[in-house]
């Protein structure tokens, strides 16, 4: 399991706790008593994938999806087991007897680490890994492995440091035999008789505190931005993580980003325009959803999730080809609901239909989409994204209004808001001014039309 800070240039406005020693402290981690680290730095990983009665998951799906995700994590699988849990164990999640017997198949295997398919508490992880005889990551850090690794922008960085430091915080007392031992003179602001354990975590309190406040400017940032893009009609691709937004997003816009098939291969939002008419539809591809979503990832992305709820409408993408989609379209609609973007007018795109036998019943399409309006269709098909994007556009302009308007040639402002904030249909020079045919957002152009009349009386 790889739980560490990053390092410090990444960050260079948050001061390293105790005069720079944090990357020595958070290191104990992988220096646990008897574990020995990879040489290549690559995991070698029995997974445990686990299904109860009340997940309704496929077990062989749920099985291909946490194989996606360690292999997404940068580590290799060397042998997986499915076990159908009834009745948990509190104090090792599974039976003593299943325990050992996962145990001797991840040895036979030569695994060095054992991932299960669940979330664990600190002490079943220790109880584990005594049960088992190897290091255990569990699901939780996976996907907070996964999300580390995909992280490039300044703000994802900061938002997956915090998810991960606070899974790390009540895990320190695991780390190692020594940590509950006083504290040496390694490091300076010690309190007298403070353990090792007890000073990590006021590191981990401190450096938390930091990134949070790091976290609130960019969140301001972000805001501003969002801000000016007021008057555009936005568009927001969601669904779940790999299920081909990027691909849509590309097909739309061209806008080239990686679309490479993996889970969370996009964790930054990013904006493009998809109408050349004075910028006014944004379209703006999102962070992948999936089951069982870490609660401190949810926590840590709230507010890049939040701007789905600011968009006029959701292009909500479904990769028809997993045999499990049923089951992403309704943990995808679960989301939006926790975000209280349940009422916001959507479309649905039912993609990576090339990968199909068959084309898709038209029944069962419509019986998803719930009266929406859907396209069925490959990202690939780049006439069928060309369709695609004439009836996003449509659907995105339904709600907008269009006027004729006349503007003085000295009303300069009201110009530059028509060009900069509306659809320009029409523009007829005469005499002493423009007249503009104008498409755009009701309230706005009743504001351009009380403004064009004002300029004419003066």
């Amino acid at each position: 399991m790889r739980i560490h800070s990053k390092s410090i240039e990444e960050h260079e406005e948050v001061p390293l706790a105790d005069d720079g020693r944090w990357e020595e402290l958070v290191e104990v981690w992988d220096q646990r008593e008897g574990r020995e680290k990879p040489v290549d730095g690559v995991n070698a990983c029995f997974v445990v994938s686990i299904t109860t009665p009340q997940s309704g998951a496929d077990p062989e799906g749920a099985l291909a999806e946490i194989l996606g995700l360690v292999e997404a994590q940068g580590d290799r699988v060397v042998g997986s087991t499915l076990h159908s849990l009834t009745k948990p164990d509190p104090r090792t999640l599974l039976r003593s007897g299943v325990a050992d017997r996962i145990g001797s198949e991840a040895r036979e295997a030569d695994a060095n680490l054992l991932v299960v398919d669940a979330e664990l508490t600190p002490s079943q992880t220790r109880n584990l890994e005594e049960a088992c005889g190897l290091p255990v990551c569990d699901r939780e850090a996976v996907i907070l492995n996964v999300f580390q690794r995909h992280a490039k922008s300044r703000r994802s960085r900061v938002q997956v440091e915090i998810a991960h430091l606070e899974y790390l915080r009540p895990r320190i007392r695991g780390v190692g035999l020594n940590m509950d031992q006083q504290a040496g003179g390694v490091m300076r602001g010690r309190g007298p008789g403070e353990t090792a354990s007890e000073l990590l975590a006021r590191q981990l309190d401190g450096r938390l505190a930091d990134l949070r406040g790091v976290l609130a400017k960019l969140k301001q940032s972000a805001g501003a931005q969002r801000k000016s893009r007021e008057q555009c009609a936005r568009i927001a691709l969601v669904g779940y993580t790999n299920a081909g937004k990027t691909s849509v997003m590309n097909g739309l816009t061209e806008a080239g980003l990686s679309a490479r098939d993996r889970p969370f291969e996009t964790l930054e939002t990013t904006s493009r325009s998809l109408a050349r008419h004075g910028g006014d539809i944004i379209i703006s591809d999102t962070v992948g959803f999936i089951r069982r979503l870490p609660e401190r990832l949810f926590a840590s992305f709230e507010s890049t999730l939040a701007e789905l709820c600011e968009a006029t409408l959701l292009l909500l993408v479904v990769d028809v080809s997993d045999p499990e989609c049923a089951l992403h379209l309704e943990t995808t609609e679960a989301q939006l609901v926790r975000l209280a973007a349940e009422e916001i007018p959507r479309f649905y795109v039912f993609n990576k239909t090339d990968r199909l036998p068959a084309p898709p019943l038209e029944s069962e399409l419509a019986s998803w989409a719930r009266g929406h309006p859907y396209r069925a269709l490959s990202s690939r098909d780049r006439d069928a994204m060309a369709t695609l994007r004439e009836e996003v556009l449509a659907e995105a302009r339904s709600d907008l209004r269009t006027r004729t308007v006349y503007v003085p040639y000295g009303a300069t402002a009201v110009s530059q808001t028509i060009y900069a904030q509306c659809r320009v249909l029409e523009a007829t020079p005469t005499r002493e001014g423009m007249q503009f045919t104008i498409e755009g957002k009701p309230h706005l152009v009743e504001q351009i039309v009380r403004e064009s009349r004002e300029a004419q009386r003066d």
